[in-house]
């Protein structure tokens, strides 16, 4: 059955099919298998419904509207322009600033694929006329963008905790500390590389430009403060933090700075509903996919077969990192945690391992793959955005793959840099 399911999926994968299709495909060839027909397909139904029943992921659409409304706004470029007027001038500042600003509208957004668009537009000219290489360009903007995915709020930790029962505020908290260990390896990359080319930098800003400039982003600055202020506490649930984005975006960018009108209500709100659409399409498929592939005992065989449950809590972690990130090479981001987090689940609890650590590992090996080759879904992001072909989107990744890799590495080892800041907050 199992090589039927995944025969199945491979095959409707490689027809062009959506991610959707092979999932449900193969859920319900595994039900008629395993049923001998389709009397009580009711069940699967029940499962999938199942999936997006947990009110936790109201916060997914809120943080999707409340990311494109500042998108389509001013938010975006008042924190790049901050980020600029500091340390643009420095060697390599202007990619740094990159870095930085991706960072920053991570902790606004929680989408990859956003921050490519809010960042990279105005930033890769920038770049461009400075004298940086394209391929470094597009590179550090859709690997950047990954830091999105640990910074809060971060749809895949939402959809992790869902999936595992793990506290969503606890992994938000946890995902600050990689992040910003992240940021560090790829600010010092930008500047050894400026160095080496010798990129002009940018003049320098004065005191009276950087205070205008932070008076200007002040505002949208509240994003985290209401995110991670507002957990940290005991003030939100994410759900509840996620509402109040979506209401603080609507005043700052309506308002505040009016740089948006009613008429643009329908374009956010269709935009925010398509994304929306998907995404719960493929938590509704997955959890049903989840289902079968557990009540068939598959997870616990698949295991045994390659010996994670005698690997001790280190090698479980090692394998998750490493079954994470090839799968995300080729499947969305979503999906991949939908189908892998069950199958590991017993391994994670025979081993006693911290599930908020899990998911942060998770988490940043999903956000790698979402820009690594073949298929991770940034790396098409950027070519639809920017315009650039397939291998000069590509051609600049190796390094900033390894410096993730590192950092996964990093956190295997040394564990408090993801649980340092939960165990202040929640211990």
């Amino acid at each position: 059955m199992t090589t039927i399911m995944v025969v199945t999926m491979i095959a409707l994968l490689l027809l062009g099919f959506p991610m959707m299709i092979p999932l449900i495909t193969a859920a319900v060839i595994g039900f008629y298998m395993m049923f001998n027909g389709f009397g009580q397909m009711d069940t699967l139904i029940q499962q999938m419904m199942a999936g997006i029943r947990p009110a936790s992921l109201i916060a997914v659409p809120m943080f999707i509207l409340a990311a494109d409304i500042m998108t389509r706004g001013q938010s975006a470029n008042r924190l790049i322009d901050m980020v600029m007027s500091f340390i643009g001038h420095i060697k390599g500042g202007l990619a740094v600033s990159t870095a930085t600003s991706c960072t920053l509208f991570g902790a606004v957004s929680g989408s990859t694929q956003a921050t490519v668009v809010a960042v990279g537009s105005p930033l890769r000219p920038k770049m461009l006329k400075a004298g940086y290489s394209d391929p470094f360009t597009l590179a550090l903007i859709i690997n950047a963008s990954d830091i999105a995915f640990l910074i809060p709020p971060s749809i895949g930790m939402i959809i992790y905790g869902v999936i595992s029962g793990t506290s969503i505020g606890e992994l938000f908290i946890a995902g600050i500390g990689p992040g910003l260990l992240i940021l560090l390896m790829f600010s010092i990359y930008c500047v050894i590389y400026a160095v080496v080319k010798d990129v002009p930098t940018e003049p320098r800003a004065s005191w009276k430009e950087r205070a205008v400039a932070v008076q200007k982003a002040l505002w949208p600055l509240g994003f985290p403060v209401i995110i991670v202020g507002g957990i940290y506490g005991g003030i939100f649930s994410p759900t509840e933090a996620a509402a109040a984005c979506v209401l603080y975006a609507v005043l700052l960018e309506f308002v505040v700075f009016r740089s948006l009108k009613m008429k643009d209500i329908y374009a956010i709100a269709k935009s925010t509903g398509l994304i929306t659409a998907v995404v719960f399409i493929l938590v509704a498929v997955g959890n049903g996919f989840s289902w079968i592939i557990s009540f068939a005992q598959i997870p616990q065989m698949i295991l045994e077969a390659v010996g994670v449950n005698e690997a001790g809590p280190t090698g479980v972690l090692i394998a998750i990192c490493i079954s994470f990130f090839v799968a995300c090479m080729f499947v969305d981001p979503i999906v991949v945690i939908l189908v892998l987090t069950p199958i590991f689940a017993p391994a994670i609890a025979a081993t006693g391992l911290d599930p908020v650590l899990v998911g942060i590992l998770i988490t940043l090996q999903v956000a790698i793959g979402s820009a690594t080759p073949p298929f991770g879904c940034d790396i098409f992001t950027a070519i639809a955005i920017f315009k650039r072909p397939y291998w000069e989107v590509i051609k600049g990744t190796p390094p900033f793959i390894f410096m993730l890799i590192l950092a996964a590495a990093l956190l295997i080892m040394f564990p408090q840099i993801a649980l340092f800041l939960r165990d202040v907050a929640f211990r």
